[in-house]
């Protein structure tokens, strides 16, 4: 695992104090070590985490003859077995890491090389015989890579911020985002929230030619299967098929040099890992899990059960209120965006913890898009069903239900709140049943009084998550597509930024690709049945695990931040969003804002969602465009330092 940066243009000039500054930002990501190559056109920097030949696999890393200069983050999980063929075909090794048969395999296939390749990767390499350089990132986008390109200027990344220490990259708003990013909380597409700073999406890669007239062309090479028909197997066969390729997954991501660990949540995914690697390993399992003090909002009790069930060798740490938000403007400066969701502050004090004993964990992020573990897919079928039968009740009378389920004061707020999730309290359009149900913090509705005299379209909102949503085949399988295009992707660069922002690499064994086809070749009937989700994956590991672990209602990890936010101690954030000059100011209308957070602290509503989109906001924006720089914000708190 490692940082990588990299500029390109004809006839460069102080590329070298750039590529320094560049690289050295994002000095986190490798701690171990760093290096650089410049020529005329071309200039890339790597710092290095060592993971596979800790002695050798330095970077910058060229072919035989100088001709082709890698730097990539990463791991290729099947190295070794690509390395014969290369071998057979003239191509001589120096090291044994996977570094190098990325090299050897681009000389030998060219840019296609990367459909061989098994793991996780974000790969730059510069051809100088062309000269072109060429990016390519892994399938399901488990490491980052950014890039600007302003038609003369080229520049990539691992982090946005490493894009940033170019002297002619500035931090500028996006503006046209804004309303999905209140909804969502990220976006959906490969713009960011910086004007000109893209990432280069999941399963594409990327080719600047650099001749008299350079030239970009991106294009897609691999995509998450979406078949119309499955195949005609007994449940058994599936399940065995499961648990076999999951044992196949679980192995190969066990590949390393240095000690290696688990983040252990005691929900059933990352439970059956942590059971199958204490299995494969002769040495003990470390498992790290990470909770609050609220003890209503915290796993650790499961996570100890698996514990004591398995015999692993188990850590963990509790965060309250004071740290929670202490670390929350490093936690953003580290994201490069606003966070979208809370559990990223959680993710980072884990990662911190693991990182004292391990360099490596493995994780199990990418299982609910899988398998249908997320509760919003069996509502989103149920109310599709219900809707189905609804529609023959006049539109008039239906939006009359409506309004009176919101309106209505003989029903407590639970009741009102709940009845608002279902068919009778939502508009009959997947936006209203679906995205503003169980995504988004502003809807559309509400971004009419947000921004005042200027509301944004519906398309702003909805439009880049539509694009991977299809009216074709199975519903379940759709959301699923719709989900690892999306919220997948966003949920993979939390995972990243913040192992990485310890030092520490992350490993999600269910997104082998290979992992990923299989599942998207099961039916839907075997990933929920009977209400039951992911019933084929608990299926298959639950001989692995307590049968309570296996089969208890999930969590999701939540946070104390509706009751925090209710505390007196949260004065100051409620400051800082009201704060005249800040970036909410700038673009909302504050009046709004304000009837917001009054009638949040009053509790007349609950806004524990969109005050967290809010707050995010203005800490991204006083990180990285209004003059307060993260030097600034990181390390100052909100809150007194705990004793």
């Amino acid at each position: 695992m490692c940082g990588i940066s990299g500029v390109a243009s004809l006839g460069l000039r102080n590329a070298r104090s750039t590529i320094e500054r560049m690289t050295d930002i994002i000095a986190h990501r490798g701690p171990d070590g760093h290096g650089y190559y410049v020529d005329e056109n071309a200039a890339l920097g790597h710092r290095r985490l060592s993971i596979i030949d800790v002695a050798g696999g330095s970077q910058p890393m060229s072919n035989e003859s100088g001709d082709q200069w890698l730097v990539y983050n990463g791991e290729i999980f099947n190295h070794a077995e690509l390395r014969p063929e290369l071998e057979r075909a003239g191509h001589r090794y120096v090291t044994r890491c996977d570094s190098e048969t990325i090299v050897h395999a681009f000389e030998q296939y060219g840019p296609a090389c990367v459909e061989r390749f098994r793991g996780m990767f974000a790969v730059a390499i510069y051809d100088r015989r062309e000269p072109r350089l060429i990016l390519v990132r892994d399938r399901l986008g488990i490491k980052p890579l950014y890039y600007f390109w302003d038609g003369r200027l080229f520049a990539f990344a691992s982090e946005i911020k490493a894009l940033l220490e170019h002297p002619e990259i500035g931090a500028r708003l996006e503006s046209s985002l804004l309303p999905e990013y209140l909804a969502f909380g990220y976006t959906n597409s490969d713009q960011t929230l910086f004007a000109g700073i893209r990432k280069l999406m999941p399963g594409h890669h990327l080719t600047l030619s650099l001749g008299d007239a350079p030239r970009l062309d991106i294009r897609q090479y691999w995509d998450v299967p979406r078949p119309s028909q499955f195949e005609q197997r007994s449940d058994a066969d599936y399940i065995k098929e499961c648990r076999a390729r999951l044992e196949e997954t679980v192995q190969m991501r066990l590949m390393s040099d240095v000690p290696l660990g688990m983040f252990l949540s005691g929900g059933v995914d990352s439970s059956a890992i942590a059971a199958l690697m204490k299995r494969m390993v002769s040495s003990p399992v470390q498992s790290f899990s990470v909770g609050y003090r609220e003890a209503a909002y915290s796993e650790l009790g499961y996570a100890r059960q698996v514990a004591d069930a398995i015999q692993t060798d188990h850590h963990e740490v509790t965060l309250g209120m004071e740290e929670f938000f202490n670390a929350l403007p490093k936690m953003v400066w580290h994201e490069d965006e606003p966070i979208a969701w809370p559990s990223s502050v959680s993710l980072y004090f884990v990662s911190k913890l693991a990182a004292h004993d391990v360099k490596v964990v493995l994780t199990g992020e990418g299982s609910d898009e899988l398998f249908g573990g997320y509760e919003r897919y069996g509502h989103y079928l149920f109310n599709a069903r219900g809707l189905s039968a609804y529609r023959a009740v006049p539109a008039p009378l239906r939006k009359m239900v409506r309004d009176g389920i919101a309106a209505t004061t003989l029903l407590n707020a639970s009741s009102r709140r709940k009845l608002r999730h279902t068919f009778l309290g939502r508009e009959d359009n997947y936006e209203s049943l679906q995205l503003d149900n169980f995504y988004c913090a502003f809807s559309a509705e509400e971004q009419r009084t947000l921004f005042g005299a200027h509301p944004p379209e519906p398309s702003a909102i909805y439009g880049n998550y539509l694009k991977y949503w299809h009216s074709d085949g199975s519903v379940l399988g759709n959301m699923l597509y719709a989900d690892m295009k999306t919220y997948l992707v966003e949920l993979l660069m939390k995972q990243d930024q913040m192992s990485m922002a310890c030092s520490l690499e992350s490993r999600v064994p269910f997104l082998d690709h290979p992992f990923v086809e299989f599942a998207a070749s099961v039916p839907p009937e075997l990933k929920i049945r009977n209400g039951e989700r992911k019933y084929i994956f608990k299926k298959a590991v639950e001989d692995l695990l307590p049968h309570d672990i296996v089969y208890r209602k999930k969590m999701g990890f939540p946070t104390p931040l509706r009751s925090w936010l209710l505390e007196d101690r949260a004065a100051p954030l409620y400051a800082m969003l009201r704060a005249p000059d800040g970036l909410i100011a700038e673009h909302l209308d504050m009046d709004a804002v304000d009837a917001l957070l009054t009638r949040h602290q009053s509790g007349v509503e609950d806004a524990t969602d969109r005050i967290w989109r809010l707050l995010n906001l203005q800490l991204w924006g006083d990180a990285f465009l209004s003059g307060k720089r993260h030097e600034n914000l990181v390390g100052q708190s909100a809150f007194p330092a705990p004793h």
